[in-house]
């Protein structure tokens, strides 16, 4: 019955827009390149609709100059250089951004009655992911800037690897044992704020809602010389300024340890607290103990809680005095490095008592939700336009962004 309602509903729909002549405008109508453009007709188009195939008789305008064509009733309709209404092309969006092209094509048939094949998903997604981009990097009311949210607000930033097709790793060096790549890192700016707190231990909780996400593949490097910052740099700026980041009374920076993240941060939010995420560093010291007292797991534990006991208290140099006493172990050389050269970072008992996060699980998580989850499934090999497409329109959904982003679009259209 639903089938039928639908059949009925997209016939009623065809016969009366092809009844109506509207959309001829006259003989001559201005083109895009700015010669005439003369009537040369009606032309049939089938349109995928929610309703069903939609076959639509349209006038069609014809510019000699340039030897392009156009329709005003496409234009008028959404329509414009795309067999897909807007109504399919938005849910089309929704569940490619959630799930692979093929299942994305079987729930759209089983759910929505509408049939396209997982390619037809596939190149629908990217462009509508493309549109989703370049609407991020040029603003606009869905990524305006805000006020922020909260006296204190967290920006967190990681990365992880995306495989791609071999051509997109070419003479770039990796961790496979020839020293060669078969992934490339998406990099993450997630935003949040955290004013709830758990009802037990009264730490900071993130506050449901207040996370958005950007992303890409794209370079984080860049030179003093350079004239602008890295494509990353100015992803996280943007995000950061959206969300309110650099107006906030208190900024919080979190990222693992990455030399690149705090260079970053320190050039374009200066002032920022910057914290080294407490279980990164937990993980250094218990994987120390593990070389120091390799096959003995009870040992193993002994020392490694004891050390993360010291560091959470604000023992640090009892921590380093433990890690330089470990003798010729190669790990807590390399761990004595890492701690040295993050010292103020890892404050944790300062932290706390301030009432700061200082767990990244916000942008761990968001690696695994927002990039695993879709991009890293099994047999996937991406482009790296395809990955940043589908990741920005992951990114949008994810952020509650894409309901207002169709309602601007359809405001433009």
């Amino acid at each position: 019955m639903r089938n039928k309602a639908l059949e009925f509903a997209g016939r009623m729909l065809a016969e009366r827009l092809n009844r109506d002549g509207s959309d001829w405008q006259g003989a001559v109508q201005p083109c895009s390149c700015g010669a005439p453009a003369r009537y040369a007709g009606r032309s049939a188009k089938t349109f995928s609709t929610l309703l069903g195939p939609l076959a639509l008789r349209r006038a069609y305008y014809h510019c000699r100059r340039c030897a392009k064509g156009f329709f005003p009733r496409d234009a008028s309709l959404g329509l414009a250089h795309s067999s897909l209404s807007p109504g399919v092309l938005r849910v089309t969006g929704l569940t490619a951004a959630l799930v692979s092209f093929a299942e994305s094509s079987l729930l759209l048939a089983e759910l929505a009655g509408v049939r396209l094949d997982a390619k037809r998903v596939e190149r629908a997604a990217e462009a509508l992911g493309e549109q989703i981009d370049a609407a991020e990097r040029s603003g606009g009311e869905v990524f305006a800037t805000q006020p922020p949210s909260a006296p204190t607000m967290y920006l967190g930033i990681d990365g992880t690897g995306v495989p791609v097709r071999s051509s997109e790793t070419a003479g770039r060096a990796g961790k496979q044992a020839d020293g060669s790549a078969k992934t490339r890192e998406a990099k993450l700016v997630t935003a949040w704020t955290a004013e709830a707190r758990h009802p037990k231990t009264g730490r900071p909780q993130r506050d449901p809602g207040s996370v958005s996400y950007c992303g890409a593949i794209e370079s984080a490097a860049s030179r003093d010389t350079d004239a602008a910052p890295s494509a990353f740099a100015q992803r996280v700026r943007r995000e950061a300024e959206r969300r309110g980041f650099p107006q906030a009374q208190r900024r919080v920076v979190l990222g693992d340890g990455a030399l690149w993240i705090w260079s970053l941060c320190q050039e374009m939010f200066p002032g920022a607290i910057q914290i080294v995420d407490l279980w990164h560093a937990h993980e250094w010291l218990w994987d120390v103990s593990k070389e120091l007292h390799a096959g003995h797991e009870a040992a193993i534990e002994a020392w490694a809680e004891a050390r993360c006991e010291e560091l959470d208290s604000g023992r640090f140099d009892a921590v380093l005095a433990a890690l330089r006493s470990a003798g010729d172990c190669k790990k807590a050389g390399e761990c004595v490095r890492y701690m040295e050269r993050n010292r103020d970072r890892m404050r944790y008992a300062d932290f706390r008592a301030a009432g700061l996060c200082v767990g990244s699980g916000v942008v761990e998580s968001a690696c695994k939700s927002i990039v695993g989850m879709r991009l890293k499934r099994s047999g996937m090999r991406w482009t790296v336009d395809g990955a940043n497409a589908i990741l920005g329109l992951r990114c949008c959904t994810q952020s509650d962004r894409y309901e207002d982003f169709w309602a601007h679009r359809s405001v433009a259209t």
